[in-house]
């Protein structure tokens, strides 16, 4: 016999059979597949049904089939271009924030200093505190033009208080929420930086390489993978951004400060249109999917290259 039937024998001999699915282990995973499939399914089709129609909590009794009408006043209305502006301003700058400062502070806490572990409990404790009771302390305890901390130094050095919410508001609602999740993206970077080989770092130091070059060429491809999940998650998060914008600003001045998902609440509870409200809920989905399917590939891809 040839070495290649050989070969083809052996493999042929060794090639494990396929494993038989347990009918009873199916038929468990049932019940929960399938609730958590109803859990899914039905709200957005409830969402998809009244989009299509008009109805409005003032008025249950006018109602009937509208087509693509919720759809096109959605899209005609002067804050809807704003609103999605916003969203992408308020997530495109808390995402960039809390990396470059997560970097830095995850490069500042892998050296051993003393008070190390008190003050890793301050850098990850705004993590825990609920975003209501985070904008209240911001805006009524830090950025309160009268009474507040802020305006409080300023005095001190003879500068007039700024009106914070008045004057930028976007500005302090980017404030407000990266300093809320700079912790998540802190640990996640910090973790990730605890996997690297310090013997990559010794044996830079030993051919040259200053803190500069060893942080731009060693440190971050190491905390690429880290970035990216950072950057998915945030991503997909800060795109249903509600309870800041709510307490803070309620999208204003104007509508300076009203992102997707506050628009899509001033117009279901504000003027009560369901079908508008649906509507841009269904647009809402969308977009957090397409954004989703980008960052997923993106991550992906740069896992496929590691």
């Amino acid at each position: 016999m040839s070495t290649g039937a050989q070969l083809q024998s052996f493999g042929a001999v060794a090639a494990p059979a396929p494993e038989k699915k347990n009918p009873i282990l199916t038929l468990l995973m049932v019940p929960a597949v399938g609730s958590l499939f109803v859990w899914m399914l039905v709200p957005l089709a409830l969402t998809i049904f009244f989009s299509f129609i008009r109805y409005n909590l003032l008025k249950p009794d006018i109602s009937g089939f509208a087509g693509f009408e919720n759809y096109s006043y959605l899209w005609g209305d002067e804050s809807f271009f704003p609103a999605i502006i916003n969203t992408i301003v308020l997530m495109g700058s808390v995402v960039i924030i809390t990396i470059v400062l997560g970097v830095l502070l995850a490069i500042l806490f892998d050296r051993e200093f003393f008070g190390k572990n008190i003050a890793t409990l301050f850098v990850i404790a705004p993590f825990f505190v609920m975003p209501t009771v985070s904008v209240l302390i911001w805006k009524n305890m830090l950025m309160d033009p009268v009474n507040g901390l802020f305006a409080v130094w300023l005095k001190t050095f003879g500068l007039p208080p700024v009106d914070w919410f008045g004057n930028y508001p976007m500005l302090s609602i980017v404030i407000i929420v990266s300093w809320e999740w700079l912790p998540f993206a802190f640990l996640i970077l910090f973790t990730s930086l605890k996997s690297l080989d310090q013997e990559q770092k010794e044996a830079a130091a030993i051919d040259g390489a200053g803190p500069v070059q060893s942080f731009f060429y060693i440190v971050v491809p190491h905390l690429q993978r880290a970035i990216g999940v950072v950057i998915m998650m945030e991503t997909i998060f800060l795109l249903s951004l509600f309870a800041e914008i709510f307490i803070s600003t309620k999208g204003g001045p104007g509508s300076a400060t009203t992102n997707l998902a506050f628009l899509i609440y001033s117009l279901g509870l504000g003027q009560f249109d369901i079908g508008v409200a649906s509507a841009g809920g269904i647009l809402a989905v969308i977009l957090a999917n397409i954004v989703a399917t980008f960052m997923v590939r993106l991550l992906a891809q740069n896992l496929k290259g590691k």
